[in-house]
């Protein structure tokens, strides 16, 4: 089945959010609309629309117009087994001592590492990507120097690699949340496909909007993998929920975009401890000055 992609930008959050709502009016009818900041700190916002049938152009060129937004570039994707695509191009990551595959990589995990198991078909937040490597990185450094870890939280999860991974060295059990329960469902998938069941609870939260994370906060550790206006606006709300000499991991960054968040943070009581980059993402661990 052939599928159709429509894109383009405009500079105001509103007039994008309308387009969004409109292009779900279209004849045909979109699959899928997304409307989201690119994080490159131009205030550019994106809008985008998955099609079965070839769009209407004529009617996307006058939302354009009506809009206020440039021209939609319009394609048509090849028809690709994705899962088989990612499989093959998806190679297990060692990342210290976290060791993240595919059930078909299972015959290549060493003896010598805490295995992760996160399948092809949910493949975002596997530890391919700069940001979860980064962060099981900058855990593994702080297990190095011989720090443990009793109270754990992973906010904005997805995966939930990141939760696993603290579950996979310490006893206790680690919350997971996430804004989307489809991310959620995932989690709890991965969460089984480990063995971890009970040593992960996942939750579906904006934040730490939830009475799971309220009533165990403090947090002696929490990771945030999501992205830098989120993580700006969460600083007070980690500093409520964060123990004094409480640590934070922090991705989902460009390596421009690090300074400003490390500033928003300082502005809360966090101190950078430590500061990596792989290719353009940064990985921040901060601590809470006591």
């Amino acid at each position: 089945m052939p599928t159709f992609t429509a894109f383009t930008t405009l500079s105001d959050k509103s007039r994008a959010e309308a387009l969004g709502e409109a292009l779900e009016g279209v004849t045909p009818e979109p699959t899928g609309v997304g409307v989201f900041e690119i994080e490159d700190g131009s205030g550019t916002w994106e809008v985008g629309a998955y099609f079965i049938e070839a769009p209407d152009e004529i009617a996307l060129a006058l939302l354009a117009a009506v809009h206020q937004a440039a021209e939609f570039v319009v394609s048509e994707l090849p028809e690709v087994d994705w899962v088989a695509k990612v499989r093959r191009e998806l190679s297990p990551v060692r990342a210290g001592r976290f060791y993240v595959y595919g059930s078909h990589d299972a015959d290549t995990v060493p003896d010598d590492v805490e295995p992760l198991l996160i399948e092809a078909a949910m493949a975002f937040g596997t530890g391919h990507h700069g940001t979860t490597k980064g962060c099981l990185e900058a855990f593994d450094a702080l297990l190095e120097e011989g720090t443990a870890f009793q109270n754990v939280a992973d906010i904005g999860c997805g995966t939930a690699v990141l939760a696993m991974a603290a579950a996979r060295v310490f006893p206790e059990t680690v919350l997971a949340s996430d804004i989307d329960q489809v991310a959620v469902e995932v989690a709890e998938a991965n969460v089984a496909a480990n063995g971890l069941v009970g040593r992960v609870h996942c939750v579906e939260a904006a934040g730490f909007d939830h009475p799971d994370l309220s009533g165990r906060a403090p947090f002696d550790l929490i990771f945030a993998n999501i992205l830098k206006g989120p993580l700006i606006d969460l600083a007070p709300h980690m500093a409520a929920n964060s123990a004094e000499g409480g640590y934070l991991i922090l991705s989902g960054l460009l390596v421009d975009q690090a300074d400003e968040v490390i500033e928003a943070y300082a502005q809360s009581g966090y101190n950078l401890v430590r500061r990596a980059e792989i290719v353009e993402w940064a990985t921040l661990t901060l601590i809470k000055a006591t």
